[in-house]
């Protein structure tokens, strides 16, 4: 009777640290989305107003937002990956940004994976094998040419800040 307790009550406890580790990892996941999605919006909105002041632009503006949501979007899979089967690679004692650091060898690695991680991989690995947009380098000109006017992009950059410093004041359990 008291082994059937003991193991009742062994089973239990487990019970309830998967439940709060099922928990945590949700937590943890839902942070980490509400960081990629800030900063997803951030590259729209600086595209856009780059865009709006140079419309010749649109074309590699569509480019590079394409290519920073396939990166963006790679480091949301790895990270729900990660978390689930790996946690030591998602380094959340750091702030939301630096959870996830992923070499080129790594995107590699895992673009060979079959599933939708390795897609997502192949998608990112891809893109940074091709070659630039050949109008690539304006658009990175006018981007500095925005940045360095800060009232230009001060609603968009604020909205960032404030979704990333509520992102970061989540707290999982």
């Amino acid at each position: 009777m008291k082994k059937l307790a003991i193991a009742l009550l062994f089973s239990l406890s487990s019970g309830s640290v998967l439940a709060d580790n099922i928990t945590n990892t949700q937590c943890l996941t839902k942070k980490y989305d509400a960081y990629i999605d800030a900063s997803l919006m951030w590259y729209q909105d600086l595209v856009a107003i780059t865009t709006m002041t140079h419309p010749d632009l649109k074309e590699v503006g569509d480019w590079f937002l394409a290519g920073r949501t396939h990166h963006f979007e790679l480091n949301r899979a790895a990270v729900d990956y990660y978390l689930i089967n790996d946690p030591s690679k998602v380094a959340i004692d750091q702030s939301v940004e630096s959870w996830l650091k992923l070499e080129q060898s790594e995107i590699k690695t895992l673009s060979q994976r079959d599933d939708k991680l390795g897609q997502v991989a192949k998608t990112t690995f891809d893109d940074r094998q091709s070659p630039p947009n050949e109008k690539n380098y304006e658009l990175r000109s006018a981007f500095a040419d925005l940045l360095s006017h800060p009232s230009n992009i001060k609603p968009a950059l604020d909205k960032y800040n404030q979704t990333v410093a509520k992102t970061s004041a989540m707290e999982c359990p």
